[in-house]
């Protein structure tokens, strides 16, 4: 049972939390001055230590390299006794079980470090096999450059052994470089230690330097996880070193690893900057969903427009231009790298109206390639009486034109020259003449439903809202039954759906997926804690809108954790509750 460490944020696999010692430390954080180590057992017999809350104790242990036969391992293996203070189990990443402590070191961190497919396999192996709500400890490793990927991977603590042994042999280390000490004529660095002269720099301030360079850089990665944006930080920080690079591809890779472990929205802005981006588990995760989750259900023809800087897209210059050229006649669907297609049901969803992308004008060809993929799988999911392709030359009339020859499709293309100039948008019109007008009322239905496809699953939007009337304006607008009861609301911050208690038992009688935390014996208010969480359905992600019921109440609210992290966690918030109801 882990009681001396606690995650508070998330950001992917990456958290901040609290060491929860007499003087407690936020994590990601260096804990090499509060370690005390009970020594290994390869040399001698080891007594077990007495332990205090001050200090985290690593038990005594054999450490294995890597490479080391599991049958070797097996007959070494030491079981890590039940102790009452805060406690570290040594691991190897080819063997690894839960030993109920708080914290685990990887013994055979050195032989993954330098090679991402070999790091990431290690982390992910033995962030899988312990509990969620324990600390992983990586030692000897950390410098200023390569912290933040290991963070980002699901690592909690460090020491500073290898940047203090690097300075004390002259290598000065900043978060893009090792640099020989007598290669610097000037320190590019204002610490405590960089502040005398030059000439009068030592290798002992060299080490204090290096410490405080990788200090600092835990700074910054633990506010860049609280603001959920250290995905945007290390697409830029890992292009320092080739295989720090390698490792967060890898990464990428570990779709199961990552998007467990990802929330399914945040405030957080995506800057879409790098090639990268389109690897992230939020683009790849909407790709999916709007592709095997959305469905149209106009009976009118596509436009296919170009994205706009301003989002939501309806918000924008553009976008307004084309809404009165189409005048509801025509289904809008937006194209964008590196989100692939936003039907406008869709456009205030996670990620679709928080990100920012580099304008130049020219699409790259993994770009391209992408969004001609999404819309490829869109298209034969979703068909058209028509398709009206309102986009212009640059790289957006190219990916149209691939997916067109790919599907032998027919396709009127309206832009002259620019998308929002007189003779374009006259195309535009003209190409839907005689089209009818679709309500208010269906497409405020319309996006509804397709919220409730996106969020729960194919089919969850008939399955719930299949006679339903809608109150207020867009995007604000209000579910109710056919007796006026509310059963949700839209949420324009995320493009999510808010269930009332109404809403969720209607939510249960439905055939639609559905996302269910067990509670124990009690009535919660404001939160749920992890203690008091019996099981959660293991497609919870975080932010996820979850229908909380117990022997003594039934509610509705959001995720804070994801499924299996409710289950295994015994501290942190599990879930907070909106709507509680005593039964």
């Amino acid at each position: 049972m882990t009681e001396y460490f606690e995650v508070h944020e998330r950001d992917g696999a990456a958290r901040v939390g609290e060491l929860r010692l007499s003087s407690p430390r936020t994590t990601p954080a260096l804990v090499d001055d509060v370690l005390e180590d009970a020594g290994s057992l390869w040399s001698a017999d080891r007594d077990l230590p007495d332990g205090d809350e001050s200090r985290l104790t690593v038990l005594p242990h054999r450490a294995f390299p890597g490479g080391t036969p599991e049958e070797v391992q097996a007959s070494f293996a030491v079981d890590a006794p039940d102790v009452d203070y805060p406690s570290v189990a040594v691991v190897s990443s080819e063997d690894v079980e839960s030993q109920g402590t708080d914290a685990y070191a990887l013994s055979d961190v050195q032989s993954v470090m330098g090679h991402g497919a070999a790091l990431v396999e290690a982390v992910v192996d033995v962030r899988e096999a312990i509990p969620a709500d324990t600390a992983l400890l990586f030692s000897g490793v950390a410098t200023p450059r390569n912290v933040a990927l290991l963070a980002y991977a699901g690592v909690d603590l460090f020491d500073a052994t290898a940047a203090v042994v690097k300075g004390t042999e002259g290598r000065y280390l900043t978060t893009d470089e090792a640099y020989f000490l007598e290669d610097l004529e000037e320190l590019p660095c204002s610490c405590p230690a960089c502040q005398g002269p030059r000439e009068e720099f030592t290798r002992e301030d060299c080490a204090d330097h290096n410490r405080h360079a990788l200090e600092s850089e835990l700074a910054i990665v633990r506010r860049r996880i609280r603001d959920g944006r250290l995905r945007d930080y290390l697409e830029g920080q890992a292009r320092h070193d080739q295989w720090l690079t390698a490792a967060m591809r890898e990464l990428d890779d570990q779709w199961g690893y990552l998007e467990e472990r990802t929330p399914i929205l945040r405030d957080a802005r995506i800057d879409a900057a790098t090639g990268d981006t389109l690897r992230r588990v939020e683009i790849q995760r909407f790709a999916d969903r709007v592709t095997t989750r959305y469905r149209n259900r106009f009976d009118n023809p596509l436009v296919l427009v170009p994205c706009s800087a301003a989002k939501p897209y309806s918000e924008s210059q553009s976008h307004r231009q084309f809404h009165d050229a189409i005048q509801w006649r025509g289904h809008l669907v937006s194209m964008t790298s590196p989100i692939g297609v936003v039907p406008q049901e869709l456009e205030t969803t996670y990620p679709a109206q928080h990100y920012d992308t580099v304008v130049t004008g020219r699409w790259t060809e993994d770009e391209k390639e992408f969004v001609s993929e999404v819309l490829q799988r869109y298209l034969e999911r979703n068909e058209y009486p028509k398709i009206v392709a309102h986009v212009p030359d640059e790289g957006y009339r190219d990916i149209v034109e691939r997916v067109e020859e790919r599907l032998d499709l027919d396709i009127t293309y309206t832009v002259a020259d620019h998308p929002t100039d007189d003779e374009s948008l006259a195309n535009l019109s003209e190409a839907l003449s005689g089209e009818l007008k679709y309500s208010k009322r269906e497409r405020e239905h319309n996006t509804v439903r397709a919220l409730a496809d996106y969020l729960l699953g194919d089919g969850a939007g008939d399955d719930l809202f299949a006679d339903i009337q809608t109150t207020s304006r867009y995007p604000k607008i209000q579910v109710r039954d056919d007796e006026d009861t509310q059963l949700a609301t839209m949420v324009p911050q995320y493009g999510t759906l808010s269930f009332t208690l109404a809403g969720a038992r209607h939510w249960l009688e439905s055939a639609a997926p559905t996302k269910r935390v067990e509670i124990d014996g009690f009535v919660p208010h404001g939160s749920v804690l992890a203690p008091g969480v019996v099981d959660a359905d293991e497609d919870i992600r975080v932010g996820d809108e979850v229908i909380v019921e117990g022997p003594q109440a039934f509610a509705v609210g959001r995720a804070e954790m994801f499924g299996r992290e409710m289950a295994e966690s015994t501290r942190g918030i599990a879930c907070e509750i909106r709507h509680v109801e005593e039964k």
